[in-house]
């Protein structure tokens, strides 16, 4: 094995940090614009971030590209989040917005991996800069900082395939080009796109431009921080209600899925088992409980009802975080449900966070095989996804993933149970986090955690991290053998 080549990281490292830098100022221009006090916070820690960006690619200007690997690009991604997310809390505290490093750094490693809870209990009083800059960092993290690196500064060279396959979320790639940079550019494009068609469309609606804007970044990177305090419920219409929870379903598909789409290769949809399931979990799961919270009460509106239960249930399930109601109030068969679909979530190579609906489909079909076998025990029966067989090797990594997956959730409980927090909460701010959901249970379902301990805060960076970044990534990072030559 070659030594770890070092330079190739800080390469990365600086690349990342001179694009993060031109974002910061856009956010700066926001500010500048709508004259706010939050210009000189926003403008100095450009300075910052540009500066180390230039330090980092000046200590990797000789790298040797053609010895990196997976260890590499496991390193450089990891690093990226975390220093971006050091780097990216600068404006909150110079500005005086958060007071404690722990509450900043939260609050951006929550925008970074899209989980959109936040430490802010009042979000209507922060500066039009803060705020753009809160739901860019959300825009950022749906796609992949390094999709983004790789789409607009294709200098990566021989380690931008180690770099993508180590950050974006997939059972197993489907590069539909042949070269990554090519499909980096087309899913960034695709995103784009979506983004400025749902902007123009909330626009149109209750929404002044700027809203319109930040919620169109927030929702299709699966994000759901808001400018206001009651979210998408501050506009009370039925409208707005709609079209972010189509446009919520549209960024939980596999990317690829929509860019065949737009090919004109509609029969890859149609026939997507990943997307049916998405869809009859959001259809059974909005008709159970509204047909529940209904003859619960027969006074309500039953439009409205179905309006709010299908929006939330697409929020949480999407992982994008949005809340329209008080769903602790639901009941306790809703606290079921709902830690259901923040574990299963939506589509593989998608912007939403969890388990992925394809590692779901694999395990009943797995499940259902070997159950098979106990009646035709010399049978070969393959696991079969979309008409293709799945490799055993892929079958026994998901397997590997849900079991780390739900040993994370149940070692963060337990950090949180022995902080202080109650069961419920603690297990569903476990599950919301590394799921990048936002939302949790109990008195959390609004997504603030602004009274959380410092312990808890850590904890819960960190599962929202490994979770971003499907938990391989970083935990590899933690075995001796990664550091060996």
């Amino acid at each position: 094995m070659f030594p770890l080549n070092i330079r190739f990281v800080f390469k990365v490292l600086g690349m990342m940090h001179m694009l993060e830098s031109f974002f910061v100022l856009c956010a700066t221009g926001v500010a500048f614009h709508y004259r706010g006090p939050d210009c000189c916070p926003l403008l100095v820690s450009f300075g910052i971030m540009l500066g180390a960006g230039l330090i980092f690619r000046l200590i990797g200007r000789n790298s040797r590209q053609m010895y990196t690997g997976r260890r590499e690009a496991g390193l450089a991604v990891t690093l990226t989040w975390i220093l971006l997310s050091f780097f990216g809390m600068l404006p909150f505290l110079f500005g005086g917005y958060l007071d404690s490093v722990t509450d900043a750094f939260y609050e951006v490693m929550s925008g970074f991996t899209t989980t959109g809870s936040t430490t802010f209990a009042d979000v209507e009083v922060l500066p039009h800069g803060i705020l753009f800059w809160r739901s860019l960092t959300q825009w950022q993290g749906g796609v992949g900082m390094i999709v983004f690196t790789v789409a607009l500064l294709p200098l990566v060279g021989g380690g931008a395939t180690q770099l993508f396959d180590a950050e974006t979320s997939a059972i197993k790639h489907e590069h539909f080009l042949p070269r990554v940079t090519q499909t980096a550019k087309r899913f960034f494009g695709i995103y784009l796109l979506i983004t400025c068609i749902l902007t123009l469309l909330l626009w149109a609606g209750p929404m002044d431009f700027f809203d319109a804007v930040n919620h169109a970044m927030t929702t299709v990177s699966s994000g759901g921080s808001s400018t206001k305090n009651a979210s998408i419920a501050h506009w009370d219409s039925p409208y707005i209600y709609y079209v972010t929870t189509v446009f919520m379903f549209i960024a939980a598909l596999d990317f690829t899925l929509i860019y065949f789409l737009f090919k004109g290769k509609r029969k890859k949809i149609t026939r997507h088992e990943e997307t049916h399931c998405l869809a009859i979990f959001i259809i059974v799961a909005t008709l159970l409980m509204t047909a529940i919270l209904f003859f619960r009460n027969h006074d309500a509106d039953l439009e409205l009802l179905f309006r709010k239960v299908l929006f939330q249930i697409t929020s949480i399930i999407t992982t994008t975080g949005y809340v329209v109601s008080d769903y602790s109030v639901w009941g306790t068969f809703f606290t079921l449900i709902a830690l259901i679909l923040m574990t299963v979530c939506g589509c593989a190579g998608s912007t939403s966070g969890g388990m992925k609906m394809g590692r779901f489909v694999i395990l009943v079909k797995n499940a259902r095989n070997e159950f098979r076998k106990q009646t035709h025990p010399n049978a070969i029966i393959p696991v079969r996804m979309n008409g293709h067989v799945i490799p055993a090797d892929t079958v026994q990594r998901v397997q590997t993933f849900v079991f780390v997956y739900v040993i994370s959730v149940i070692v963060g409980c337990a950090i949180l149970l022995i902080d202080g927090l109650p069961f419920k909460e603690a297990t569903g701010m476990a599950a919301s986090a590394i799921g990048n959901v936002g939302p949790a249970l109990g008195k959390y379902t609004g997504g603030v955690f602004a009274d959380l301990s410092a312990v808890g805060k850590w904890t819960l960076s960190f599962l929202m991290l490994i979770g971003r970044l499907e938990i391989f990534t970083v935990l590899m990072l933690f075995l001796p053998g990664f550091w060996k030559r």
